[in-house]
């Protein structure tokens, strides 16, 4: 199952690439409405629906299968250190494998939500007609990798 992790760890770097560059296209929106408005008095346009619909998403959504590996998120640690042996790694599995399976039911009904955006063709009017399957695709693409990751780590990675 090396082959897989490797796959996966390359997956969740692109996705977190993703996620960054929507963060560094956000700060870049955010700040040119606010010198357009100041010295122009005109907004950018598309700011607020771009930043609301496509890269709020993407932002909190792409980076979390990486961000979980890398052991950067807050966690609440219960009875870990003090469980030992074999009881204590069917805990630590069993946490894994719940928020796996939390995580897989996100996925499906994110990506149900944004599959049926797709064909019935939805679109939020404004000043561009944003479609919205597209906006809805990066939360079932970011939940569905830490998906992945959960599950995998909970086939692979010896319990701590």
């Amino acid at each position: 199952m090396d082959s897989i992790g490797k796959i996966l760890q390359r997956l969740e770097d692109t996705l977190h690439w993703g996620g960054c560059l929507a963060l560094v296209i956000v700060a870049v929106l955010i700040n040119a409405d606010i010198v357009m408005r100041l010295v122009a008095g005109i907004p950018v346009q598309i700011q607020f629906e771009m930043t609301e619909l496509y890269l709020m998403p993407a932002l909190a959504t792409l980076s979390l299968s990486r961000v979980y590996r890398d052991g950067g998120h807050l966690a609440l640690d219960f009875m870990t250190k003090d469980l030992s042996g074999l009881f204590g790694k069917i805990v630590s599995r069993g946490r894994t494998l719940l928020a796996g399976v939390f995580f897989c039911a996100v996925t499906y009904m994110s990506g149900s939500f944004a599959l049926k955006a797709f064909l019935r063709g939805e679109i939020e009017y404004g000043v561009i007609d944003w479609p919205l399957g597209w906006a809805y695709a990066a939360i079932p693409l970011g939940c569905g990798v830490i998906s992945l990751r959960l599950l995998y780590d909970t086939l692979q990675k010896p319990a701590a």
